[in-house]
């Protein structure tokens, strides 16, 4: 199947918001870091360019590229989280029939809430919740809905 190349301007205004704002923050924690984007890119197995590219919000930089960056940043990173397992995929189909579908911004907030306990696991077994900074709760939904606006995109008509 021949590649499509999209514009970044056929991205939805949305999109192209939450990607600036991703690369916005990703450049903010590498020079925070005290590190060029040729280390970065040595890392990430990129070239120099294409982390300015990154960096810049160039919705033409490969999602691999994208994922690749935040994985450096926060190792433990899952985004199959922000996906319905198979199991309960199947389940929300088969609810999706008897209720319609939450609006993103519930989605969003729905996802917040459902981070909204952070669960700490001591020795010997034993688990402490303590509850997440108002701070942490917008990271976290920050996060789900770049996350999430990135995933749409490659549901989209133009993708």
């Amino acid at each position: 199947m021949p590649r499509q190349n999209t514009s970044p301007s056929d991205f939805p205004a949305a999109i192209r918001r939450q990607i600036t704002q991703l690369a916005q923050r990703i450049t903010a924690e590498r020079k925070r870091r005290c590190a060029t984007q040729v280390q970065w890119a040595e890392q990430l197995g990129i070239s120099q360019p294409t982390m300015a590219r990154l960096e810049r919000g160039d919705p033409a930089v490969s999602m691999a590229t994208y994922v690749a960056c935040l994985t450096l940043i926060h190792p433990a990173l899952d985004l199959t989280v922000l996906l319905p397992s198979a199991d309960s995929a199947a389940s929300a189909e088969a609810d999706s029939v008897a209720q319609p579908a939450p609006s993103p911004i519930a989605r969003t907030a729905d996802a917040a809430s459902l981070t909204g306990i952070k669960t700490t696991q001591h020795s010997g077994g034993t688990a402490a919740q303590t509850p997440l900074t108002a701070e942490q709760q917008a990271q976290v939904a920050l996060q789900f809905a770049a996350a999430k606006a990135a995933l749409d995109a490659f549901k989209s008509p133009g993708f």
